[in-house]
């Protein structure tokens, strides 16, 4: 529930501050004194409206996933929002995004407006069969929820398989390119380093003739060793190291000569026909070794292709088993569904009848899976569609399903904002809207700005909204409650007759409580 709320700066408002009750929570006034700006102003605190007040702020009695969100809860945790040059939004003082404060109050808080449809859509309309459900088969919840997994992952696999099946129309095309790219590598076979080897023994043919003159014409000096011997000698100089130079030179020069003569023997045409093989390659791919890296995911693609059919039976394999465990799974739901509607629709049309309309039918029939299962509801009122019924049908209609909801909750509990639940109403049907709103109230924290005695005779709470210089929100006291309600009846010129009937409502309600 929502224990205070603050507000500061908005429009004709100054400053607000208001300390909350649980239960069914009334603002009346008159035209124009901002019932309305109020209202949304607390709806801007939890994320649920634009911002109009340069600050509003609520405590609240909501736990906070701490892991999920981060923030740690408090006693009592407070949303506030912050209007300065930019709109800004805490809870416990931390700044959060408006999407994550309206993410954490959509868990707590419930606001119905005339154009919110909501109520009425599949799966809230499935959710109220199903607390019925709940109240008398055991386990069938978690039906509802293994369900629900494996509906998922039916849809999963069978996506994957179609994405399969689509693809299989242009397998066989891809499959022969990515062969032809493969045989066209290893037809080549190119090794890393090999392109530089070649090349370097390219480069050595080309310098080998020259090479071996050079060389030919270098040995001369292997006749004149002997008169260096002798100089060095008449030196008394050690020739060892001159001989070794000329050994080790000599050396050199056979080693030369082999490589030479071992290249004469090798297939030159080969060589440079190899070198432009690879050549070829460095030009489409790069490099080698991008040829190589390129031949890898080739013959990758290759086994995929080649893996196809039996993945394309592993998914169809699994396919029908999830089909087949939706199938036992939808049956069972929906039995249970089916002989629970002749008590939904008692329950549904009990509410109606305190509401003073009949004839509403919740219908449920089959149709293909679907998340909760295969079961299609639809509600009308006397044959008729819920756009075709009035705006004070349509919110007494709403009203009979969240107090049907509600009593299936089993202790759950949540806050309900509503807007002009008893506008166009006559006073018995106001009446009967009020003693609804007050049972509700049992589960709910409940927040209306009402038009009509009757229901306001119901508040467990009362606010009266004026505007003079600054409009101004007060918690009425009985005989204050009295007065305005008396008002209501007849006007500003308050009448005997208005007074004792407005305690007279007041007294009923007392009663109507107790």
């Amino acid at each position: 529930m929502i224990e205070r709320f603050y507000m500061k700066s908005c429009l004709t408002f100054d400053e607000v501050a208001l300390d909350l009750k649980p239960g069914l929570i009334v603002f009346t006034g008159p035209s124009g004194s901002g019932k309305s700006v109020l209202m949304r102003s607390i709806l801007a605190s939890v994320g649920f409206a634009d911002a109009l007040a340069e600050v509003s702020e609520s405590a609240l009695q909501w736990k906070i996933d701490e892991a999920e969100t981060g923030i740690e809860n408090e006693e009592p945790n407070v949303f506030r929002q912050v209007k300065k040059e930019k709109v800004r939004y805490f809870i416990n003082n931390q700044s959060v995004s408006k999407k994550l404060l309206r993410e954490i109050s959509e868990t707590h808080l419930r606001h119905l407006s005339l154009k919110d449809y909501s109520d009425f859509e599949q799966a809230n309309l499935l959710g109220v069969v199903d607390g019925f459900v709940n109240t008398v088969t055991s386990g069938h919840a978690e039906t509802v929820r293994r369900y629900g997994t494996a509906f998922a992952e039916y849809k999963r696999v069978m996506a994957e398989l179609r994405s399969l099946q689509e693809e299989e129309k242009r397998i066989v095309d891809l499959k022969e390119f990515a062969a032809f790219e493969l045989a066209k590598i290893d037809s080549i076979a190119p090794k890393s380093g090999e392109y530089e080897e070649l090349m370097e023994i390219k480069r050595a043919l080309s310098r080998k003739e020259k090479s071996e003159e050079k060389i030919a014409a270098a040995e001369t000096i292997f006749e004149f060793e002997h008169v260096v011997a002798d100089a060095l000698s008449s030196l008394d100089l050690d020739s060892a190291f001159f001989d070794d130079a000329m050994n080790e030179l000599r050396v050199k020069f056979d080693e030369a000569r082999m490589a030479f003569a071992e290249i004469e023997e090798m297939d030159v045409e080969g060589v440079l026909d190899r070198i432009e093989q690879l050549s070829e390659l460095k030009r489409r791919y790069g490099s080698i070794e991008e040829a190589i890296a390129y031949r890898e995911e080739k013959a990758k693609e290759v086994q995929k292709y080649e893996n196809f059919e039996e993945e394309k039976r592993r998914l169809s394999t699994r396919g029908d088993a999830l089909y087949a465990e939706l199938m036992e799974l939808g049956r069972v739901i929906s039995l249970s569904r089916g002989n629970a509607m002749y008590d939904v629709n008692a329950a549904i049309n009990g509410y109606l009848k305190q509401l003073y309309l009949e004839g509403a039918t919740l219908g449920i029939t089959h149709g293909d899976f679907g998340p909760l299962g295969q079961d299609i509801v639809a509600f009308d009122l006397k044959g008729a569609s819920l756009d075709k019924v009035s705006a004070g049908e349509f919110n007494r209609l709403r009203l009979a399903l969240l107090a049907v909801k509600a009593e299936t909750m089993k202790g759950e509990s949540g806050v309900l904002m509503l807007d002009e639940i008893d506008a166009n109403l006559s006073g018995e049907e106001s009446m009967s809207v009020a003693k609804v709103l007050r049972g509700l109230s049992r589960y709910y924290q409940i927040f209306v700005i009402s038009h009509q005695p009757q229901l306001t005779s119901m508040g467990e709470q009362h606010f009266l909204v004026t505007k003079g210089e600054y409009s101004t929100a007060v918690e009425l006291s009985r005989d204050e409650r009295i007065d305005e309600i008396a008002r209501m009846i007849s006007g500003d010129t308050v009448t005997p007759e208005a007074k004792q009937f407005a305690r007279e409502l007041l007294e009923n309600a007392q009663c109507a409580s107790s």
